[in-house]
């Protein structure tokens, strides 16, 4: 997604998240996903932050969850989800690339049902290489893709490589200079 999508989009889709969450917690989802305390957590396109404050609780006072959205209201949403949990540790970037981010600072990037809509898919694929530490992982979902767009997508580019199939998520090991660490 190249611009914000309409306030009354993400209203939509916020309620909808909130159903979504009540069937399928965010902690369920994130079990499969190997943050531990500590970790420092990029959680992109972050949306109404369902993940970013389950992240936040995993990750512990040590670590660190970056929530980045271009879209005003959901970093909105995210901070206001942090204070309501007192969650210090949440750090909003309103932005659609993890650019401001130092290279090599995040042990793990969370790119969940965002994919499809990415107009620069391979840039954004590079951008998240270089903020992930050389055993950092890319956690992903994307409902809207079938696995073999999402194998193409995300392994094309070298970047990548698929460590394991999930019941809910694919985990990709980064490569380091065309061999996987």
């Amino acid at each position: 997604m190249d611009k914000p999508m309409p306030n009354a989009f993400f209203a939509g889709m916020s309620f909808i998240f909130k159903i979504r969450d009540l069937i399928r917690p965010p902690e369920l989802v994130l079990a499969e996903v190997d943050i531990r305390p500590g970790h420092h957590v990029l959680d992109y396109g972050c949306g109404p932050g369902s993940l970013t404050i389950a992240a936040a609780q995993i990750v512990g006072e040590s670590g660190k969850v970056y929530a980045l959205d271009l879209h005003e209201k959901a970093i909105q949403k995210v901070k206001q989800r942090a204070a309501a949990n007192r969650l210090k540790n949440v750090q909003t970037i309103l932005a659609d690339s993890p650019a401001q981010l130092d290279t090599e600072s995040v042990d793990v990037v969370l790119l969940y049902d965002i994919f499809h809509m990415l107009g620069d898919q391979a840039g954004i694929l590079r951008e998240l290489h270089r903020v992930l530490r050389p055993d950092g992982i890319l956690s992903f979902s994307d409902h809207h893709m079938k696995e073999k767009n999402i194998m193409e997508g995300v392994t094309g580019g070298n970047l990548f490589r698929l460590k394991q199939r999930g019941k809910r998520t694919y985990t990709f090991q980064k490569i380091q200079d065309g061999v996987p660490e």
